[in-house]
């Protein structure tokens, strides 16, 4: 007799700890991104070295700008070193909400607030850059703890072997995501983004949102020495939040691709289905 197919059934993927720091950890970072946008609005260029200056008064130069040039057609742009790339309607220049052109380095649908105000930018900053801190020691303990970080997040040595990792690289490529058994893991470009970004760039960031403060300065200089100064600290800062930036919208994609109801079923409820694999 013939053996009934098998069917999908539920699988506990994430336990109720993860899956609240995770949210919790997803709304901080919204509101830090939107508002560290805002806060680099105020003055959107960026130094490498101990101080950085404005370069009209003839101090450090800049490695990165996003402006916009004078006259009857003023265009947007960003520069980075030697290279100038135009970027009119998106950054340096864009549609204000009022529908006319505004000169700023981020456009307003993308910061918090959506009209510029350093002041209200700082004070949702700090607020939720503590709302990470807290949280992501609160996800930290739990998962040593539980043993999440050393089950699902360490990647094992055979998994590093380059075959291993080429393999896992050309299977996301033709989208060809994990099925049965196989998709109860965490693979290896997984962990190694999962664990990139919860060991290396969340700590960086805070490390260097520390490096800016004043406070921070007076009362632990090594803190500011470190990455070489208070403008490397921000250089460092800005270069990180743009990786941790691309990692959502890769991650997001995934998401989207991977199957999106079952995904996000999985990070609300903690159930993930688990399909069948088919006969090859």
């Amino acid at each position: 007799m013939a053996r009934a197919p098998a069917k999908p059934y539920a699988f506990h993927r994430h336990s109720l700890a993860v899956r609240v720091t995770h949210w919790v950890n997803a709304l901080a970072i919204f509101f830090l991104l939107m508002t560290g946008l805002n806060i680099f609005n105020a003055h959107p260029m960026l130094y490498w070295g101990k101080y950085g200056a404005n370069p009209a008064e003839g101090a450090d130069p800049s490695w990165l700008m996003i402006s916009s040039t004078a006259g009857a057609n003023p265009r947007g742009f960003v520069r980075i070193g030697d290279l100038t790339v135009t970027t009119t309607g998106v950054l340096g220049l864009s549609a204000s909400k009022a529908g006319g052109r505004q000169a700023i380095a981020y456009p307003h649908w993308a910061t918090f607030p959506s009209y510029r105000d350093l002041a209200t930018a700082r004070n949702f900053h700090f607020f939720f850059a503590w709302v990470l801190v807290i949280n992501g020691l609160v996800y930290l303990i739990y998962s040593i703890a539980s043993g999440h970080v050393r089950r699902d997040l360490l990647p094992r040595a055979a998994e590093l072997a380059p075959s291993n990792i080429a393999h896992d690289i050309v299977q996301h490529a033709r989208l060809k995501f994990p099925k049965g058994e196989d998709a109860k893991r965490y693979h290896i470009l997984q962990k190694l983004a999962y664990g990139g970004v919860i060991f290396v760039l969340v700590p960086g960031i805070i490390f260097t949102g520390l490096g800016m403060s004043p406070g921070i300065n007076a009362a632990w200089p090594i803190v500011v020495d470190l990455p070489g100064g208070r403008a490397t600290a921000r250089s460092l800062h800005w270069v990180i939040a743009n990786l941790i930036l691309a990692f959502i919208l890769v991650h997001l994609l995934m998401v989207m691709l991977a199957g999106p109801i079952n995904e996000m079923r999985s990070m609300i409820t903690g159930k993930f289905r688990v399909d069948p694999e088919t006969a090859k």
